[in-house]
């Protein structure tokens, strides 16, 4: 030893043994080490194949033969003994452990056996195969909620209340009552529309709201119709459709519970009524999963965000609460613990009890939904350890909570939700702490390595199932999620404590709402912002063959990342890389892709079975001709085009695949205008118009037929539809009182349209030497009329045609003849039930002279005009779906 060496000599080459503690030391940053040091061993597993043979057995065996499902607990049982009895020593722990593994597996299968058996029990099953009427007792078992309308089509699907419950007696047609206990899933069907003025019209919405205000374990008496079950409803038996014409009859009141956690949830909604609409919707949602106000655009837009399990209550929300209670969990059982027990005084022990309560209320007044449970067995489980002094790691409390939770409610096991929970949890302990080290390691700060590392570890592995279910890759999941995730927790903290103010004292409750309509809104600003991108999301394969693919793309994207993130310029160019295939600005989209081309007059967006054109009045502003189905396909159109100022937005007629996609078409920009058809139907679809209209702060206006109007470079006449007759305004007619002037004639009014396509607003538009003729969605009986009324004079041969009904078969020989255009367009969606277009309007238009394109196989198609009018030149450009 040398003196002051303080050791003996290392050989050259030789390794330096460190310590583990001073290696914490060391990795802590700090000039004196960490201050909690603590030494990390080996993950503990020993819970995780128990789990894994318990959920995969009851995904098998809910509906296997009851033969299959005894053949199969009496195999794992005698293998688990055998097993058992030749463990020897210690060396025989993984014998042991395949022992509980079959074991488990055992129970499994006999609780999916039990439960899958609740399907065949009774006489409901074999009722539903015949249609039959029945009187039924049932008890709810899940809050009700609407359906939401479909708008792909042109009669938006009327919602209907859905709940789940259970059958308890059914009395059949001849008088045979029978006791039972069979899950099935009821539908009440509240579309009682009979016309205008009609009382049981007017009645028609409070029924509606008793059907919507039923808690879990309320009794029912109906009178239903039984249909066999639908195919995604795994867990019931048969379908109960209800006539929705009368309020529930009530037979028993629900449980004290859940009759508490129905006025905490009423008070919620009722404080956050006053909010703006997006924190009026989302706030409910962020904090007990009630997501009955959001809209199906906004709700949308989370989807293609992948930002949905902020509107489906999960662990992280149980997580805040239990912060809030115990403070930090790294310092729960130190001196220097926070929280408000800690605050209070509370032991630890009176604090763990405290925290099972709380997490017991949770559950009730948010809904045992799968993520819920899973975060409240998690939670109750690292509750248990903390009043117990025990240190577990996490991992073994996730396995311990599925296979609780698949024992006890089988069915999660082929829930998607429950995956997705599960999945994202397991990525958060697992890969989301050690991606945020590496991170660290190339200075990145702390906080914003967590949170990174969060985000993109739980959209790694959980997007293979999102595929699955979607096909479809959202390429904007991690940076939305990270702005979003510093809005959740003050929105959360501030929902709750709206939640518990709201009975006691409503005015701090909604005090504390508009709170947290701040960052609520923020929240929904970024989900729709991000949905509106033009490169957003990618279309994938589905099927579990997708889900495949891009668990192999991901794998392989992260081995990458791990190269580059050693060459700090190459990370910087592929991140820049990406923004630009994510916004795709327009100079740049148009120098590469030719998208949209220079000098573009007319563009038919791609948005499904629906319409939307975009007409270009000059740079960066354009009249649009409806607005679609969809408001983040028409907003993405529209984003593509640099479209910022619309000063007209006409709505043809009240269809939902015409005018659904108004509040993307909304967005951002500045409208001066919306112009409507005077035949206000459907009446829930004219409504909607003027709601969005009144919150955009946008006047609303009738087309009238022979009005001509001018933007910029383009100009348009109004051809159709013709002026209602009018009403009689006194005892001598619509001349007025005797004695006074007869007004100058006017135009001979045409009968009431027939229906909305027959009122749509059509449309002759001169742009860049081109003339267009937009026909909307009439029917031949319109178009002959169109043909004989004044208007016609002003139009004869056109060189685009936007055709009626997106090529439907329904069109009038002469009008397409009278037109005989240079180019035909066909807004249609792809693979649509219409069976659009029709092949005989194609021949019709190809055999006049007329080029045919449709959006469905096209995509958005722009029209390119120049020179004179007496000499266009024509042009096309388009760019695939």
């Amino acid at each position: 030893m040398t003196p002051g060496s303080g050791g003996p000599r290392e050989a050259p080459g030789a390794r330096t043994a460190v310590p583990p503690r001073a290696a914490v030391h060391a990795a802590s940053g700090h000039r004196l080490g960490a201050s909690h040091p603590r030494q990390e061993g080996p993950v503990d597993l020993r819970l995780v194949p128990p789990a894994l043979a318990a959920w995969v057995m009851a995904a098998l065996m809910l509906d296997a033969p009851p033969r299959w499902a005894l053949a199969t607990v009496v195999t794992c049982v005698v293998a688990a003994g055998a097993l058992l009895r030749l463990s020897r020593g210690r060396s025989s722990w993984r014998r042991v452990s395949v022992a509980g593994a079959l074991l488990c597996a055992a129970a499994s299968t006999g609780s999916a056996a039990l439960h899958g058996a609740d399907l065949h029990r009774g006489p409901l099953p074999a009722l539903a195969g015949e249609y039959a009427e029945v009187e039924a007792d049932l008890e709810v078992s899940s809050d009700p909620r609407r359906t939401r309308p479909r708008t792909a089509t042109a009669h938006a699907m009327p919602p209907a209340v859905v709940l789940d419950a259970e059958v308890v007696r059914v009395t059949e047609a001849d008088g045979t009552e029978t006791v039972t206990r069979t899950p099935v899933l009821v539908i009440v069907r509240t579309d009682t529309r009979t016309g205008e003025g009609d009382p049981a019209a007017e009645r028609g919405a409070r029924p509606e709201a008793a059907w919507l205000a039923l808690p879990p374990s309320t009794r029912l008496r109906v009178h239903a119709r039984l249909e066999p079950p639908l195919p995604e409803s795994d867990k019931a038996a048969a379908v109960l459709k209800v006539s929705g014409e009368r309020a529930p009859h009530v037979t028993g009141q629900p449980s004290g519970a859940q009759r508490l956690a129905g006025e905490l949830r009423a008070g919620l909604r009722e404080a956050t009524d006053g909010l703006p609409s997006d924190a009026r919707a989302l706030l409910p949602g962020l904090v007990i999963g009630d997501t009955s106000r959001v809209p199906p655009e906004l709700d949308q837009a989370f989807r293609d965000t992948d930002l949905t399990h902020l509107l489906a209550v999960s662990g992280a929300n149980l997580t805040i609460v239990l912060t809030l209670l115990i403070g930090p969990p790294g310092l729960a059982q130190r001196s220097e613990r926070r929280g408000i027990a800690a605050r209070l005084g509370l032991p630890l022990r009176t604090t763990a009890l405290c925290g099972g309560a709380l997490t017991l209320g949770f559950v009730i007044v948010c809904r045992p939904d799968p993520s819920v449970l899973r975060a409240a067995a998690c939670g109750l489980i690292a509750l248990l350890a903390l009043a117990t002094g025990r240190h577990r790691s996490l991992i073994p409390a996730l396995a311990a909570a599925v296979l609780l939770l698949v024992l006890y409610d089988p069915w999660l096991s082929r829930s998607y939700g429950f995956l997705l929970s599960v999945l994202a949890t397991g990525a958060l302990l697992t890969l989301a702490p050690r991606w945020s080290t590496a991170l660290r390691g190339r200075r990145v700060p702390p906080r914003l390595a967590d949170a990174l590392a969060a985000a993109a570890a739980a959209q790694a592995v959980c997007a293979p199932v999102v595929a699955v279910l979607a096909a479809r890759v959202s390429l904007v999941a991690v940076p939305c999620n990270l702005l979003a995730e510093f809005a959740v927790a003050p929105a959360t903290v501030l929902g709750f404590a709206a939640l518990a103010s709201a009975p006691v004292a409503m005015p701090v409750a909604k005090a504390l709402s508009w709170c947290a309509s701040w960052p609520t809104g923020w929240i929904a600003e970024i989900a729709r912002r991000g949905a509106a991108l033009p490169g957003s999301g990618v279309d994938w394969p589905g099927g579990w063959l997708g889900g495949l693919l891009l668990a192999l793309a991901t794998a392989a994207v992260v081995l990458l990342g791990r190269r580059l993130v050693r060459r700090p310029w190459l990370c910087t160019a592929c991140a820049l890389l990406l923004l630009l295939v994510i916004v795709q600005p327009p100079p740049l989209t148009r120098v590469i892709a030719g998208w949209p081309p220079a000098g573009w007059r007319m563009v038919m967006c791609d948005v499904g079975q629906g319409d939307a054109t975009v007409l270009a009045t000059g740079d960066g502003a354009a009249v649009v001709v409806d607005a679609g189905p969809d408001p983040v396909a028409v907003d993405r159109c529209l984003r593509s085009l640099g479209i910022t100022r619309i000063p007209l937005v006409l709505l043809t007629h009240f269809h939902a695949d015409h005018v659904a996609g108004l509040p993307g078409v909304l967005r951002g920009r500045e409208v001066g205008e919306i112009q409507t058809t005077g035949f206000e139907e459907p009446r829930e679809q004219a409504e909607f118009v003027r709601e969005r209209a009144s919150a955009a702060g946008v006047p609303v206006t009738r087309a009238v037929v022979g009005e001509r109007r001018r933007a910029g470079a383009l100009d348009w006449r109004v051809l159709w539809p013709p002026p209602e007759p009018p009403e009689p305004t006194g005892p001598t007619g619509p001349t007025g009182p005797a004695g006074s002037a007869a007004p100058a004639p006017a135009p001979a009014p045409a009968p009431r349209p027939e229906g909305p396509n027959d009122a749509s607003v059509a449309l002759l538009v001169r742009s860049g030497g081109l003339e267009l003729l937009l026909l909307g969605d009439l029917e031949p009986p319109s178009q002959r009329a169109l043909l004989r009324s004044p208007a016609a004079a002003s139009f004869g041969s056109v060189d685009v045609l936007k055709v009626a009904h997106h090529g439907s078969a329904h069109q009038d020989p002469e009008l397409l003849r009278r037109a005989a255009p240079r180019l035909a367009l066909i807004s249609c969606g792809a693979d649509n039930s219409y069976g659009h277009p029709s092949p005989r309007t194609v021949d019709a238009l190809r055999g006049g002279g007329a080029e045919v394109l449709r959006t469905d196989t096209q995509g958005a198609i722009a029209v390119v005009g120049a020179g004179s009018r007496t000499a266009p030149r024509l042009e096309v450009a388009t760019r695939p779906p």
